[in-house]
């Protein structure tokens, strides 16, 4: 072990006192980093002195698993809050400069490694942390969980049962809901938060032999849930660590299925942030030993590769794509998919496949029917259940019709989407609506447009 000196700067003392409490309860950084929901790699850093910006949430876990009286939360200010507030402002003065519009960002084919090893997610940030209300909760969950989830530290059971392992599947089939229904703002990300903590804990408890494989799966299917929520919220960096700790999960469960959907959403990620070369390769690694998976998934990963050749523009390519994904939908026999894939029905294959269509019409000047067309089919299959969906793609038929087609069509369809999209706490589709209105805004002489740019400005800021 390196040497710490606790006088030499704020993060080697922060450190010495962490590495102190670690040893002395004979305990390894790899399972202090699972009750904290951070990497083992990030516990040794950090008592080191080297890692660069400790979450202030991280410390108050410390302290949670230490039973410090909040020693670890006091000096996360003196030891990492000035870095923190510089990063923060960084990240504003770059922010200003910044258009609505994300650069695509094409990489030369890094590889990303096989055996890298995945952080742990991390807990609600500062400003996410909240008190739920039970009333709130009780919308999405059984009243029994509402109140579990309510608590500031739910108990971890000394020994896992049959009745933990469903109370977890039970919530990430509630937040799923919500998520669709609503986005994945607001009070739904306390509540993903908190879920995942206590099913993170879960894993440290005792479990017989023949649960485990069920346990990791439960825990990977929210872990799944929690990181659509946060990728919605724009929480990238949270988002990729919950979906690499899901992957890690369903690796020990041995599910290849919910391992091809943590790939997936990495994938997707990866395109909406601009980086369609990385989520291509995520992609690529969903789709390793696909006779494993349901025709559906199959489609749904190269639905993701699509995405991703068409955010580079790559024509050929992305049509390729568009049309495995479409053979393998064909093939789709509902009844072999996991119950949680059973929203990937015909509207959302029309969906995912037309956001692949729409930047090949708009990056490389590729006819934007067949896009129109699926963006089409996708709202009006869209049931109530999954009005992000819905509006998200009204939304974009509309930023598709703007730019090529008719303008006045455009800001009829327009509309529609900013009545739905005003009911959600989805930054993707609020980011969506301030495309439509950069395309709107090209033409000037035209009322619809200009009515319907001035109303998108009002509402999200354009």
């Amino acid at each position: 072990m390196k040497q710490l000196d606790p006088g030499a700067s704020p993060q080697e003392w922060f450190g010495n006192e962490l590495r102190q409490l670690r040893t002395a309860q004979k305990m390894s950084a790899r399972v202090l980093g699972r009750l904290v929901q951070v990497s083992d790699d990030m516990i040794l850093a950090i008592e080191k002195g080297k890692y660069p910006s400790c979450r202030e949430d991280v410390a108050k876990r410390l302290d949670d698993v230490f039973k410090t009286g909040g020693l670890f939360q006091r000096a996360w200010p003196m030891a990492f809050g000035s870095r923190d507030a510089d990063k923060k402002q960084r990240d504003a003065d770059k922010t200003k400069g910044e258009s609505g519009d994300v650069p695509v960002q094409v990489r030369s084919g890094r590889i990303l490694s096989s055996d890298e090893v995945p952080t742990r997610p991390g807990s609600e940030p500062m400003y996410r942390r909240s008190l739920i209300q039970v009333g709130g909760i009780a919308a999405v969950a059984p009243i029994g969980l509402a109140q579990e989830f309510t608590r500031s530290s739910p108990a971890i059971p000394t020994a896992i049962r049959p009745s933990h392992i469903a109370q977890v599947s039970d919530v990430a089939t509630a937040i799923s809901g919500w998520d669709n229904r609503f986005g994945g703002g607001g009070m739904i990300s306390g509540i993903g938060s908190r879920a995942m903590q206590w099913s993170a804990g879960l894993l440290q408890a005792e479990c017989p032999a023949a649960l485990r494989p069920e346990l990791f799966a439960a825990v990977s299917r929210l872990g799944i849930v929690v990181g659509a929520t946060e990728f919605d919220a724009y929480e990238h960096d949270d988002a990729q660590r919950t979906f690499k700790f899901a992957a890690d999960c369903a690796e020990e469960a041995g599910d290849w299925h919910l391992r091809a959907k943590t790939y997936s959403f990495l994938a997707r990620q990866a395109v909406w942030i601009g980086a369609p070369d990385d989520g291509l390769t995520y992609a690529e690694k969903g789709l390793v030993r696909s006779d494993r998976l349901t025709a559906t998934e199959q489609a749904m990963l190269h639905t993701a590769r699509a995405r991703a050749f068409g955010k580079m523009g790559h024509a050929r390519e992305t049509m390729a794509a568009v049309g495995q994904a479409d053979d393998a939908f064909a093939r789709a026999q509902p009844t072999e998919d996991p119950p949680w894939m059973a929203y990937y029905d015909a509207a959302q294959h029309s969906g995912d496949t037309a956001h692949a269509l729409f930047d090949l019409a708009i990056l490389a000047n590729q006819d934007p029917g067949r896009a129109a067309r699926r963006f089409s089919t996708a709202v009006h299959g869209h049931t109530d259940a999954f009005k992000r969906s819905r509006a998200i793609s009204r939304t974009k038929l509309a930023a598709l019709l703007m730019a090529k087609g008719d303008p006045r069509q455009a800001a009829h369809i327009g509309h529609d989407a900013l009545d739905e999209v005003g009911r959600l706490t989805s930054r993707r589709a609020i980011d969506d609506l301030r495309q439509l209105g950069s395309f709107a805004a090209k033409h000037p002489k035209i009322q619809e447009a200009n009515a319907l740019r001035e109303r998108i400005g009002a509402t999200v800021s354009v």
